[in-house]
């Protein structure tokens, strides 16, 4: 339990978990507008308090 809300992280687990947030934003409104609204979703949304991530 302490490794999960450890402040100290490896570097490499810090940046699967800035990609995975990088990730979880919604689209552009400029790729909106390019696809005529097909792509209108993310295509992995997780919410924080729901999904956890396998790091």
């Amino acid at each position: 339990m302490g490794e999960k809300m450890s402040r100290n992280k490896p570097l490499a687990k810090k940046l699967r978990m800035a990609k995975a947030n990088k990730q979880n934003r919604r689209i552009p409104i400029w790729a909106y507008a390019k696809t005529q609204r097909k792509l209108r979703y993310r295509p992995k949304p997780r919410h924080w308090r729901r999904d956890s991530l396998k790091l």
